[in-house]
C-alpha cells in the first residue's frame, strides 16, 4: 500500500477528478478526508466504492473561499487525530473567454476558488502539517497555466499563477520538510465537460466532444483515474526528492508540431 499510514485532504472532491484520487487513494491505504461543497455528492459517490474503503473516507462539507469553514474543520481533525500529510489543492472554479468577453466578476470568481482558495486552505492545514514534522502539498494547476490556450484568459491566469505558488511553497518550507508539487493536465473527460457541452452547444455536442478529444495528438481526452495515478505517485513516499516541479499530463500536446500541422510561409 502506497499510501498506507497517511491522511490526505482533498478539495473539490465530489468532481471527477476529486472522487477518481478519493477512490485511488483509498485504494493504496489512505485514510481520505473528501472536502467539497457539495457534500450530498461525496456521499452518493461514496456508497459506489468498493467494500471496506468507506471505513477510511471522512466526507466534510467545505467550501475553500470560507475562512471560518476551514479553520472549523482543521480542528475538528485535529481533535480527532486526522490532521493530514497530505493536502490536495483540488477544487477549481472557470470561466470561458478571451479578454473582452471576462468581466472583472468573472477574474473575481476565478480567482478567490484557485488561487485565494488555494492559499487559505494550505494557510489552514500547513502549520498542523508543520508541527508534525512535514508534509505534502500537491495542487491542481492545468495546461493552460503552462501553455497558452484559446479562451481561457481568466482560468489561465490563476492556473499560471497556481504553477509559481507551488514553487514558492517548495523552497519556502523545505526547511520544514514540506514538498509542493502540481499537476497540469490537459483535457480530462470528466461530467463537467458533458455538462458543460450539454449547456452551451446543446446542437452539436457529439462534434464538439471529438474535437476537444482531438486537441490530444494522442487522440483522446485524459481519464480522471489517469490524473489520480499521477496524484498517488506524488503524494506517495516513492517521490521523496521531488518538489516544486509542473507535471504535464496532456497526450503529446507540448511535445512539439504534429504531423499534418500548418507551416508558416516563413518557416
Amino acid at each position: 500500500m502506497r499510501l498506507d499510514g497517511k491522511t490526505c485532504l482533498i478539495t473539490g472532491a465530489a468532481g471527477g477528478i476529486g472522487m477518481a484520487m478519493v477512490a485511488a487513494f483509498l485504494a493504496e491505504g489512505a485514510r481520505v478526508i473528501a472536502t467539497d461543497r457539495d457534500l450530498a455528492a461525496i456521499e452518493t459517490a461514496a456508497a459506489a466504492l468498493p467494500a471496506g474503503m468507506p471505513g477510511r473516507l471522512y466526507p466534510h462539507a467545505l467550501d475553500v473561499t470560507d475562512d471560518a469553514m476551514i479553520s472549523a474543520l482543521n480542528q475538528r481533525l485535529e481533535a480527532a487525530g486526522l490532521g493530514p500529510d497530505v493536502l490536495v489543492n483540488n477544487a477549481a472554479a472557470i470561466r470561458i473567454g478571451k479578454l473582452l468577453d471576462t468581466a472583472p466578476q468573472d477574474l473575481d470568481l476565478v480567482y478567490s476558488v484557485n488561487m485565494r482558495g488555494l492559499l487559505q486552505v494550505t494557510r489552514g492545514f500547513l502549520p498542523g502539517m508543520i508541527a508534525r514534522g512535514g508534509g505534502n502539498v500537491l495542487n491542481m494547476a492545468s495546461l493552460a497555466g503552462v501553455h497558452a490556450m484559446h479562451e481561457r484568459f481568466a482560468y489561465s491566469a490563476s492556473k499560471a499563477a497556481i504553477v509559481m505558488m507551488t514553487r514558492a511553497i517548495a523552497i519556502d518550507y523545505v526547511d520544514d520538510r514540506i514538498r509542493s508539487n502540481c499537476i497540469c493536465p490537459a483535457r480530462v473527460e470528466t461530467p463537467f465537460v458533458t455538462g458543460y457541452l450539454q449547456r452551451y452547444y446543446p446542437d452539436e455536442v457529439e462534434e464538439r466532444f471529438q474535437a476537444l478529444a482531438a486537441y490530444q495528438p494522442l487522440g483522446r481526452m485524459i481519464r480522471p483515474d489517469e490524473v489520480a495515478a499521477m496524484a498517488v505517485f506524488l503524494a506517495s513516499d516513492e517521490s521523496a526528492m521531488i518538489s516544486g516541479q509542473s507535471f504535464v499530463i496532456d497526450g503529446g500536446v507540448t511535445a512539439g508540431d504534429q504531423p499534418g500541422a500548418r507551416i508558416g510561409a516563413r518557416g
